[in-house]
């Protein structure tokens, strides 16, 4: 199991939303960097990053803060947000990105992401209301089911997927254990868990079910775990 601490950036700043909601944002930090040093120093291999405003805007929003983060620390960085082609990957991957998250066009177009996986490290985003996939930060519903999404990677490259129940996110409420669970079982790739962390207990059941790994996030950021003490669980 991998722990993902996770940074969104909204306007440059460190920020988490509630149910994927822009005017719920909650700033934490005005130097996202400093936030990711603190994750590497706690033990962190891996940072989960978002740049809200690329999501809504379909092109990279945040991306001085995202080349501070990636000059200031020697963590493993997966980055979504505003995502949507070949030219993007690129930028990202010369930055020295690690894995790159594609949400939106894995809906629309997901015979575009299976083909550009053969040749970049994807992962894809499904993100789902009521079991129903939610693009272009989380504003639209596509009207398909997140399992049915899934099931199209079954046989792809990708390296994996980062489920999230929009519903849970940013609630501190606990992870939806069964939503994910389905997501692998009809995707049968890595999954990532992600939307509503709110323990320690949230987190020794993504263990217990083998679940590739899981996004921490407000949990973190409102002192509901010991971040540190987590990442030893790894």
């Amino acid at each position: 199991m991998i722990v993902f601490p996770a940074i969104d950036l909204k306007d440059g700043q460190a920020v988490r939303l509630t149910k994927g909601l822009m005017e719920s944002a909650k700033v934490y930090s005005n130097e996202p960097w400093e936030l990711a040093k603190r994750f590497e120093d706690m033990g962190a291999k891996w940072l989960h990053i978002v740049d809200l405003n690329g999501a809504f805007a379909g092109e990279p929003k945040n991306i001085d803060q995202i080349e501070k983060i990636r000059k200031n620390t020697n963590l493993k960085i997966q980055l979504g947000g505003g995502i949507r082609d070949e030219e993007t990957i690129k930028r990202y991957l010369d930055l020295g990105i690690n894995r790159l998250i594609l949400g939106s066009i894995a809906a629309r177009e997901p015979e575009k992401v299976i083909e550009l996986a053969k040749k970049y490290p994807i992962a894809v985003g499904i993100d789902a209301k009521d079991g129903y996939v939610a693009v272009d930060g989380w504003g639209k519903s596509e009207g398909i089911k997140a399992t049915e999404l899934a099931e199209k990677f079954k046989n792809s490259d990708i390296e994996c997927i980062i489920a999230t129940d929009i519903s849970k996110d940013g609630t501190l409420q606990g992870l939806n254990i069964d939503f994910i669970l389905e997501v692998m079982k009809a995707s049968n790739k890595p999954v990532i868990a992600s939307g509503g962390v709110a323990s320690e207990e949230d987190i020794i059941k993504v263990k217990q079910n083998d679940i590739y790994g899981v996004i921490i996030g407000k949990a973190f950021y409102e002192g509901k775990i010991d971040l540190a003490q987590i990442l030893k669980l790894q």
